[in-house]
């Protein structure tokens, strides 16, 4: 089922930066075959459902391993079964 979502992955505990927790977070995302567009809260994504999720288990697992010892992410997904849901699709042109 093709989704699109909003993934927001926060490091608790790592210190005053969280940069690099985050950047790494994000690379497993570009690694993952989602399309992906970063922005300042997050990374909004597109792709298949069990692709989304796999990807978000990735950044658990990866970043414990590495020794991140809290990490809380926020998930939001939409799917819909009127037509195919793309990122671009939900943007609306503010011209008008």
């Amino acid at each position: 089922m093709k989704a699109t979502g909003d993934i927001q992955c926060i490091p608790i505990g790592s210190g005053v930066s969280v940069r690099a927790e985050v950047k790494r977070a994000h690379a497993i995302l570009e690694e993952s075959g989602l399309k992906v567009t970063l922005h300042p809260n997050g990374t909004s994504v597109e792709g298949q459902l069990d692709e989304i999720l796999a990807a978000v288990a990735k950044i658990h697992e990866t970043l414990h391993a590495e020794g991140v010892v809290r990490l809380v992410s926020f998930v939001k997904v939409a799917t819909r079964t009127d037509k195919t849901p793309s990122l671009e699709g939900k943007l609306f042109d503010t011209r008008h």
